[in-house]
């Protein structure tokens, strides 16, 4: 492990595994290298061609952290990673990391190639929407310590897990250590913006994304995800959309690896 600094002096912490070109994996909420092990599993599986970057997003695991919090310090802490691994990198991005990538494509970072798995919008009405005031209602919990009610609160509207199957999550001696990075959820709703409401997606915000890009999304997974996957996939202009058989949200890194080294070897998108 080892850390770059980013523009407003944040460590970031990261490690890289295997020997190549530079490939950044982004994490979506509350997840960091002590919870993933993608990482290390994709540098094993991919590093005789590439060189696998993990690091912790701002406010998790060995990463610092600098108020006020802001999406452009997010792309930034990204922007110096890339930095670091020569100034220009593949990005693969995972749920509302996914949606941190498209952004920082969006902002003009230099990525040549960029992976998408099942950023977590709501494009239609296959599950209900996040509320209005769903960040409203986090804020609030985490300003007043409440990290276990701000966790149930993302797990049961953003998440869209069953209330009955995060009761039994609070048992798990995992419950703290999601707890110690409960105050970054914020980060991630703000990310995600007004992407969950049921509504298409808006034509503007990645507009200016043209890298080729690889969305995918596992075929067990809910069918919003999925649906989620091609909405976003239609609006790129050099987007191709691929179904990874029997995985879900939580993606392994043996079906990962084949259709990332396909598409990052030769731009297949399909």
């Amino acid at each position: 492990m080892t850390t770059v600094t980013a523009k407003d002096g944040t460590p970031i912490a990261f490690e890289r595994h295997g020997e190549g070109t530079p490939l950044i994996l982004v994490d979506g909420a509350i997840s960091y290298r002590a919870f993933n092990p993608l990482g290390p599993q994709l540098g094993d599986l991919l590093g005789a061609s590439h060189t696998v970057y993990a690091y912790d997003r701002r406010g998790r695991g060995d990463s610092g952290d600098t108020a006020p919090y802001s999406v452009e310090r997010e792309i930034e802490d990204l922007a110096a990673l890339i930095a670091e691994a020569g100034g220009t990198a593949h990005v693969c991005g995972f749920s509302s990391g996914a949606v941190l990538a498209l952004d920082a494509a969006a902002a003009g970072l230099p990525i040549t190639r960029l992976a998408l798995f099942e950023p977590p919008f709501v494009v239609d009405d296959s599950r209900p929407a996040v509320p209005d005031d769903y960040l409203e209602r986090l804020d609030t919990f985490l300003a007043e310590g409440r990290r276990g009610e701000a966790l149930e609160l993302f797990f049961t509207t953003t998440a869209n897990f069953p209330a009955e199957f995060v009761a039994g999550m609070k048992g798990d001696p995992s419950w703290a250590a999601l707890e110690a990075v409960a105050p970054t959820l914020g980060y991630d709703g703000r990310i995600m913006a007004d992407t969950m409401t049921g509504r298409a997606l808006p034509r503007d915000r990645w507009s200016s994304v043209s890298v080729p890009t690889l969305v995918m999304y596992g075929g067990a997974s809910e069918s919003w995800l999925a649906n989620a996957a091609r909405a976003i996939s239609d609006l790129l202009p050099e987007a191709g959309l691929r179904d990874l058989p029997d995985q879900t949200h939580n993606v392994t890194a043996e079906a990962l690896a084949p259709a990332l080294a396909a598409f990052l070897a030769d731009g297949e998108r399909a």
